[in-house]
């Protein structure tokens, strides 16, 4: 058994992000710029978003956070996205989600420049990735994509098994698996016998917050688990949604929580915002 390690990978990335930022700035007098929108108190939302500040300032990015009250209208959060799709020194626009109950998310979202739309969550991002053209991916599954390419982990042909269809990581990750000319199948809170389906799974990839979710007898001998989820036990440590200490002994290949997708997330939204700002001040030359 290997461990997918994506905290190594992930500081890998961010060292060529740096450099290149280093590159571009000193080229093209640009410093990529990401503006977060952050609404409300959750402190799972605003740990993630300190941590992505964090990241940028290590890289050499300018970095925004837009506080907003859990109370904020409609109206206020879309101006302010209207005025970081124009302001020139904001490459990349990231809306902290979920988004409180009064808040149309689609729209929000959709008001997103798509050229800006660094977590690719905007329609015109997700018809690129489905069709497999270029744009920009959803950050998580575009991490789990990194770590099979570091590890040489070949996907042509493998069964491939994701549980989870969420449009954040479920629906993007199948595509990309698909994209590479995997057999891919989606399992998800209706699928009946859960089992049955992960049994076949070459790669199995799972995002659904539930601990200990996949069991040993729920996989076969050498199976890749690429473990999305991310939960916090009543012991207070971090545990992903596999049983990891008994289903890592049938495993070729297995990511662990925390060290895995986690730090690749945000290695990827560094990388986009990157590549977003490369795009920018190619189109004003």
């Amino acid at each position: 058994m290997q461990l997918l390690d994506g905290k190594v990978l992930s500081q890998k990335i961010e060292k060529t992000v740096q450099i290149k930022t280093k590159t571009l700035r000193q080229s093209k007098g640009l410093v990529p710029g990401l503006a977060v929108i952050l609404v409300g108190h959750d402190p799972a939302s605003a740990a993630y978003v300190n941590m992505k500040k964090k990241a940028c300032d290590r890289v050499g990015f300018y970095s925004v956070t837009h506080e907003m009250p859990a109370d904020i209208s409609q109206a206020a959060i879309e101006n302010t996205i209207t005025m970081m799709n124009n302001n020139p020194n904001i490459n990349g626009i990231l809306i902290q989600l979920p988004l409180p109950s009064q808040i149309d998310t689609t729209r929000i979202l959709e008001l997103v420049d798509p050229s800006k739309d660094v977590d690719g969550f905007h329609p015109y991002n997700v018809g690129r990735l489905t069709t497999g053209l270029d744009g920009f991916v959803p950050c998580t599954p575009l991490g789990v994509m990194a770590l099979f390419s570091e590890y040489n982990i070949d996907l042509k042909g493998k069964n491939c098994v994701v549980v989870g269809a969420s449009n954040i990581v479920g629906k993007p990750m199948a595509a990309l698996l698909l994209n590479e000319n995997a057999t891919v199948e989606i399992c998800h809170i209706f699928t009946d016998d859960l089992k049955k389906h992960t049994l076949n799974a070459d790669i199995l990839l799972v995002g659904v917050g539930v601990i200990n979710l996949i069991k040993e007898d729920m996989v076969k001998d050498g199976v890749i688990i690429i473990d999305i989820g991310i939960n916090r036990a009543q012991n207070g440590k971090l545990v992903g949604d596999v049983d990891f200490l008994n289903v890592s002994k049938k495993c070729s290949y297995i990511t662990p929580v925390p060290g895995g997708v986690g730090p690749m997330t945000i290695a990827m939204l560094l990388s986009n915002t990157l590549k977003a700002a490369q795009t920018h001040a190619s189109e004003r030359e």
